[in-house]
């Protein structure tokens, strides 16, 4: 891949990149620092991304085990913080003005999540979730099944009664 190729793939694919990782992770912020990540970890390998047939997928998952490396060091810091004795502090909800979609999703367990936003995101089919992700077809399934079953629970209007069976 060439400097233009690169330049014009990361021009047309940054920007969708993001978004998938923001609906993964949930934090905007997050999403453009480990897309950018990814992408800097990419431009190096630039060759080989062209061979392999799907740099798309390739940043994607490299970006995604950027955010949870990250998760999990804030995770051990945390714990070490409160083990020194200085606590952890208490972390407000999210700002009622934030979407609601992102909202319900952020409730889903992160495979879920991931499951779903590469499913409806992405477009890709279960094989290719499998493929990226390293899980079996009947576990993207049930990923599906479930995000779907429980963001449908968490979006229902309450204000909007259900109308009798006739």
């Amino acid at each position: 891949m060439t400097v233009e190729e690169f330049e014009q793939f990361y021009a047309q694919a940054v920007a969708r990149l993001t978004g998938q990782l923001y609906v993964m992770t949930g934090d905007l912020q997050e999403a453009q620092d480990v897309v950018q990540e990814a992408f800097v970890k990419a431009w190096v390998r630039r060759g080989r991304l062209e061979r392999d047939g799907q740099p798309e997928a390739w940043i994607r998952t490299v970006a995604w085990r950027l955010a949870v490396s990250r998760w999990r060091f804030r995770r051990r810091s945390a714990d070490a913080w409160g083990r020194g004795g200085g606590g952890v502090e208490h972390v407000a909800p999210p700002d009622p003005d934030h979407v609601v979609l992102v909202d319900a999703l952020r409730e889903l367990p992160a495979q879920q999540r991931r499951t779903l936003t590469l499913h409806y995101l992405c477009d890709l089919t279960v094989e290719q979730i499998a493929g990226e992700t390293g899980l079996s077809t009947s576990t993207i399934k049930t990923h599906l099944v479930r995000g779907r079953a429980a963001l449908a629970h968490r979006l229902r209007d309450p204000r909007i009664e259900e109308a009798p069976d006739v």
